[in-house]
């Protein structure tokens, strides 16, 4: 196994993957997030698996999955705006009492039986309206936990490992529950989950960060961020695919209940089985990317795992077997991790520190608010076509994407070298 040196220190190739957690404001942090995450995931899958059962509707499945996420695509900007002019730790714990709250209504509602469509709808909206002030501070803030900038490459790629770990975990939980007692549970727990991310928050010591303050509007200020990224080739690029592997890439997402009951007539344990496959396939590209010495050559890595996200989509489509489509979502789940994940180290590491916020917020709106359009889309092609040929004709959208897309990106690798620091080990390595 080979060594490397961190501090002064060899250490193997393990702990090269976690060195990150040396820093103990980012343990407190992956702890408690990754606590409250497999919560959110439990929730994702219950609220889908409740929304079909209910309805019968692959329509509205796509209709909450668009107010569910629409949102945080009109707001992203304005929330960007906040996070490089105020603290985004305390940004950071606001939404995650706010989203508490909303998931203890959504139990409350489900437990007692009340619960009803617009219900849903409604809460998602009000979900989304928080998740819009909260990606672009936590993506930010992330930087915050780190007190070597040769480490952010690695805190990010942790940071992905985290999230789809517990995409691992929370599905295979939800579905157990789903059977067992019902969606309620699911709701829950996840609004208990949040007191764990709330409480490491407070428990981090920090040191204040700069914020410069000027005279400039709300307006200019976001027309600031947007000519500055759209100034850069390489953040425009890496926005363009992020937005393109997400229209394309999610919906498979939504329309996970209708081949769960629908094409593989299995119930809601089925449904958890295919989102772990998934979580499986993202962790394993997260813990790729954690391995990595250098940020250098992601530009051809993001259009490549576009590739290989459409490729798993036209396998998933086309299977009508569990194993076979488990199989297919983990490809699924190791393309759209790898490019979100590369996408998200080559923003952060390229970005000043005074717009980190807005552009990340930019990420947000191509990532989370490129979603439910391709929701939306997927849920009314799938009620005229089926739920397969739609992820079908997503597959070869992002293959066709990736290679038109990721020459433009690719051409640029003359120009990354100086701009992506270079994270190499004293021994040559």
């Amino acid at each position: 196994m080979n060594n490397h040196e961190i501090d002064g220190y060899k250490v193997s190739g393990l702990k090269y993957i976690l060195r990150t957690f040396r820093y103990r404001n980012y343990r407190l942090f992956f702890g408690g997030q990754g606590i409250s995450l497999v919560g959110t995931w439990m929730q994702r899958i219950a609220l889908g698996w409740l929304v079909y059962r209910i309805t019968n509707s692959v329509f509205l499945l796509g209709i909450v999955g668009f107010v569910g996420q629409f949102p945080t695509f009109l707001l992203a900007p304005v929330a960007g705006v906040y996070a490089d002019r105020f603290n985004r730790s305390r940004i950071f714990i606001i939404t995650q009492i706010l989203a508490m709250f909303q998931a203890l209504v959504l139990a409350a509602l489900v437990i007692s039986g009340h619960i009803q469509v617009w219900h849903i709808i409604v809460l998602s909206i009000i979900l989304a309206l928080i998740n819009a002030f909260d990606m672009p501070s936590r993506q930010s803030f992330i930087v915050e936990l780190v007190e070597k900038r040769e480490d952010l490459v690695n805190a990010i790629a942790m940071n992905s490992a985290m999230f789809n770990g517990a995409r691992l975990v929370g599905p295979s939980i939800a579905g157990i529950l789903i059977s067992a007692v019902g969606e309620g549970m699911c709701f829950l727990l996840n609004g208990v989950s949040y007191i764990a991310v709330v409480i490491a928050l407070f428990l981090m010591k920090l040191t204040p960060r700069k914020v410069v303050r000027d005279d400039k509007n709300m307006m200019q200020n976001i027309k600031e961020g947007f000519t500055y990224a759209m100034r850069h080739p390489s953040i425009r690029s890496v926005l363009v695919l992020i937005a393109l592997g997400s229209l394309l890439g999610m919906p498979y997402a939504v329309l996970a209940p209708v081949f769960a009951r629908d094409i593989l007539h299995g119930g809601p344990h089925t449904l958890g089985f295919l989102m772990a496959a998934s979580g499986a396939g993202a962790l394993t590209g997260a813990l790729y990317l954690a391995a990595r010495k250098s940020a250098q050559g992601l530009e051809r890595i993001i259009p490549v795992s576009t590739t290989i996200l459409g490729i798993g989509l036209v396998g998933f489509s086309l299977s009508h077997v569990l194993w076979l489509s488990m199989i297919a979502l983990v490809i699924v789940g190791f393309g759209m991790m790898v490019q979100m994940a590369s996408g998200n180290t080559m923003l952060q590491t390229m970005v000043d520190d005074d717009k980190r916020g807005r552009v990340m917020s930019f990420h947000a709106m191509a990532f989370i608010g490129m979603a439910p359009l391709g929701s939306l889309i997927a849920g009314i092609l799938a009620g005229e076509i089926g739920a397969p040929y739609t992820l079908l004709i997503c597959g070869i959208g992002c293959i066709l994407g990736a290679v038109i897309l990721g020459r433009s990106l690719y051409e640029l690798k003359e120009v990354l070298p100086p701009v992506i620091p270079q994270i190499t080990t004293p021994t040559g390595e």
